[in-house]
């Protein structure tokens, strides 16, 4: 559970850095907030991984949320638009982070349950 609000942690601090890369340009000083939104973004991601969520699933949801989250924000707030063609990707992206989570659970149970079925039954019975 920790894992997971960590990641949460992760995302929304990338995404304000993000955000502010926008006002930055105008106001300078908003780069200590995108230096320090992207500090606290990786270093929570680092602990996620710590804790022991895979890599393919942590950096593959903090990516995908990270790029709807600031899509859709960077519509409300800075008035950019967010087209039908937009919205199919952000659609393609959760689609795709669902695809690896699932995976991952697979992948999981597989090991868990000690079978490894990728491998010819030869070399799982120590023949090489």
């Amino acid at each position: 559970m920790i894992a997971w609000l960590l990641l949460v942690g992760a995302i929304l601090s990338e995404v304000t850095a993000t955000l502010s890369l926008r006002g930055a340009l105008d106001r300078p000083l908003l780069y200590i907030v995108v230096v320090i939104g992207y500090a606290l973004s990786f270093g929570c991601l680092a602990l996620v991984l710590r804790r022991g969520m895979a890599l393919g699933v942590a950096y593959g949801i903090w990516a995908a949320c990270g790029v709807v989250l600031t899509a859709a924000l960077s519509a409300v707030l800075f008035g950019e638009a967010f087209t039908a063609m937009k919205i199919s990707g952000v659609v393609l992206i959760a689609a795709g982070v669902a695809v690896v989570e699932i995976g991952s659970h697979r992948a999981r149970r597989r090991e868990g349950a000690g079978s490894t079925p990728d491998l010819p039954a030869a070399r799982r019975e120590g023949a090489p």
